[in-house]
């Protein structure tokens, strides 16, 4: 007698608000460099249609929506006509085969004129919002800086106006509590973390997509018995879980209720078919860092081989 073959817990569907997601592998937002000028390219279409699945969520790489809020070259921005309208046909390619397409930006912008799902706030990794939340760089002796109360202000202020802009049920935001990206880093970030997650609570946004304790610095993980858990069970929404995961601590993750959806970046990048390789357990492509920044439209970007001609998911 033929034993029912287990659906593993990554690909089983969720309801995240009024999303209806097919599986719960989710594209994380990385920095490519291939937005010449700041300007989203025509090469970007191929790259975010080939790591698309029909009820698949993808976010988009951070994208500033001023010229002050740009830090590195290259990156897409959203502050002009000629970006939103270059967005335009990627988020199109994106939505022709199903997929549901989230933003990563610092401000609300011009998001509501491109056609994307929904904004995720970036709070993370030593950027802006991140710099406010630590209590190792804000030194502010403002309502911006001291208490955790005060630290949070600044973050809290930014989900409230982006919420209103477009709606608390397309907002997500991203933190990392437990980093210290460019040391910026924090005395208690168990205690920031739940804080914000309360206090995000207040506001009814869909999502809230954290960074594993295990990754203090970019590529860089270390062992440690913190979790993510007291955040998780605090958050009323969607809870993304992101930091060096694989296929098995994946499927784990959700099937001990740690996370809704798990946040794959590295591997989805060299892996554009990730979820189809994750349910019939086929190799990964390696992925290779030192193409990770370079402005090569094709090398690093869409070239990484599907396992099969026509990839089925």
């Amino acid at each position: 007698m033929a034993t029912e073959q287990r659906t593993l817990p990554l690909l089983t569907p969720y309801k995240m608000g009024k999303f209806d997601l097919s599986h719960r592998v989710v594209l994380a937002p990385l920095t490519r460099q291939r937005s010449y000028g700041n300007v989203p390219q025509p090469h970007a279409i191929l790259y975010y249609s080939q790591r698309t699945t029909k009820g698949g969520l993808l976010i988009a790489e951070a994208t500033g929506i001023s010229d002050t809020a740009q830090g590195y070259k290259d990156t897409p921005g959203i502050w002009t006509k000629e970006q939103v309208e270059a967005w335009k046909p990627i988020v199109d390619a994106v939505h022709a085969k199903g997929g549901i397409f989230f933003l990563q930006i610092w401000h609300c912008g011009r998001v509501s004129n491109t056609g994307f799902d929904g904004v995720e706030i970036h709070g993370a990794h030593g950027y802006l919002i991140d710099q406010f939340l630590k209590d190792e760089v804000n030194d502010r002796t403002d309502q911006y800086g001291g208490s955790l109360e005060n630290r949070c202000r600044f973050a809290l202020e930014i989900v409230a106006a982006v919420s209103k802009e477009i709606g608390a049920d397309r907002v997500g935001i991203r933190l990392s509590p437990f980093a210290d990206h460019g040391e910026c880093g924090d005395s208690n970030p168990e205690a920031l973390g739940l804080h914000m997650v309360q206090s995000l609570n207040k506001y009814g946004i869909l999502y809230c997509h954290m960074v594993e304790p295990r990754i203090k610095r970019s590529g860089e993980e270390i062992e440690t018995p913190k979790s993510l858990l007291p955040m998780r069970n605090a958050f009323n929404g969607t809870f993304l879980a992101a930091g060096g995961y694989g296929r098995e601590d994946g499927n784990n993750a959700v099937e001990e209720n740690r996370a809704d959806l798990v946040v794959y970046g590295r591997w989805f990048l060299a892996n554009p078919d990730l979820p189809r390789r994750f349910e019939i357990d086929a190799p990964l492509n390696k992925y290779d860092r030192s193409t990770f920044y370079t402005s090569d439209r094709v090398v690093g970007y869409t070239d990484y081989p599907f396992l099969e001609l026509n990839p089925t998911v």
